[in-house]
């Protein structure tokens, strides 16, 4: 369970988001911001990422990925609350393959 005044939330980002340094960009800012989570790429071109952490910083980290680093081009940010169980300190997970489609 989480603390008072903190979140989860996992983030679908969508647009140029792979092949543009932007997991390493999300693991550098959110380690910053002391947040707990990951980032991954998925196969259908999609970077999906778990930030954990103060409300305030995870609403921080939310607004930074809508830039992303000076290559990206984000067309869409989707989040959903999550449950938030992780690991201390923010990595890098490897891809993951998806099926899901978008309607």
């Amino acid at each position: 369970m989480l603390s008072e005044g903190h979140k989860a939330v996992r983030v679908l980002l969508y647009g140029r988001v792979q092949g543009v340094f932007f997991r390493d960009w999300t693991v550098q800012n959110a380690s910053r911001l002391g947040l707990d989570g990951w980032v991954r790429n998925r196969s259908d071109g999609t970077v999906e990422a778990l930030f954990v952490g103060p409300d305030d910083l995870v609403d921080k980290m939310i607004k930074l990925a809508h830039v992303g680093p000076p290559s990206a081009k984000v067309s869409e940010i989707e989040c959903t609350k999550a449950i938030g169980i992780t690991p201390k300190g923010f990595v890098q997970k490897p891809s993951v393959n998806v099926h899901e489609s978008r309607n």
